[in-house]
């Protein structure tokens, strides 16, 4: 079973390759995340909005990255992290040639 986390929060920018510059070194340590399968980062810059899709092998993983997460974010200032986490439905995902583990 797969878990989904869903962050977005208010982020001012940078945007684009500008953000992919600026966080490339922790995107990188991302990947060391207990549990983390993918992520897929998100962005809006027309409504200032960033965040992230995760794929985390249990609840628990996905439970704690958010708490991590939160905390770093709000360490930078940003105080409106929204976070959500779902359970993948497997079969359907595969269907819509989901990357599911």
């Amino acid at each position: 079973m797969a878990y989904i986390l869903q962050v977005d929060f208010h982020h001012a920018g940078p945007f684009g390759a500008e953000m992919g510059a600026a966080f490339s070194d922790l995107a990188r340590s991302i990947n060391e995340e207990k549990g983390l399968i993918w992520k897929i980062w998100t962005e809006n810059a027309e409504s200032h909005e960033a965040g992230g899709i995760y794929l985390f092998e249990t609840i628990e993983d996905a439970e704690n990255y958010l708490t991590k997460h939160t905390k770093r974010l709000n360490g930078f200032g940003i105080t409106d992290v929204r976070g959500k986490i779902f359970q993948a439905n497997e079969g359907l995902s595969r269907i819509n040639h989901g990357p599911i583990k």
